[in-house]
């Protein structure tokens, strides 16, 4: 098994030093989803939410999220994101909206905890802006999809 990073040989935790790591690109893609009712998916599609634009606001929340991982996660780096993309794909059959982020920046550390944040805030804005209409809606199956970049390369899920 690996050795966890964020606990110094006494055990306790600590930023990671990462000064003397090269800068190199690094880019995350992480996605998930939420279920819901029909009738809810419905609202999304159709603009009809109260609160207005659903995914419009959800996809500002999830770049938003992602610009402030380091706020959230405390052993997180703060990172100079050079982008941040967000895309929601409606599925009628699943009675679902899949969020998936990708977050780029070059730099000694990657930013797999910021496109996994973005995925999170962004689904959780689209609960938020919802819930009136449903509060039984589920966030599940959020996950890095891909990594590139630093001294472990290119990973990607199976």
């Amino acid at each position: 098994m690996t050795e966890l990073t964020h606990f110094d040989p006494q055990g306790q935790a600590h930023m990671v030093d990462v000064s003397a790591k090269p800068a190199t690109v690094r880019v995350a893609v992480a996605q998930g989803r939420i279920v819901m009712l029909p009738s809810t998916l419905a609202l999304i599609a159709e603009g009809r939410a109260g609160k207005g634009d659903v995914l419009g606001v959800a996809r500002i929340a999830a770049i938003q999220g992602a610009k402030r991982t380091a706020d959230l996660i405390p052993l997180c780096h703060p990172l100079a994101l050079s982008k941040v993309a967000v895309e929601f794909e409606l599925d009628e059959v699943a009675s679902s909206v899949t969020c998936r982020a990708t977050v780029q920046t070059v730099g000694p550390t990657g930013v797999e905890m910021e496109a996994l944040t973005a995925v999170q805030v962004g689904l959780l804005t689209i609960y938020d802006m919802c819930k009136a209409a449903e509060k039984g809606m589920v966030i599940t199956d959020v996950r890095l999809l891909e990594k590139q970049g630093g001294k472990s390369g290119h990973w990607q899920a199976a």
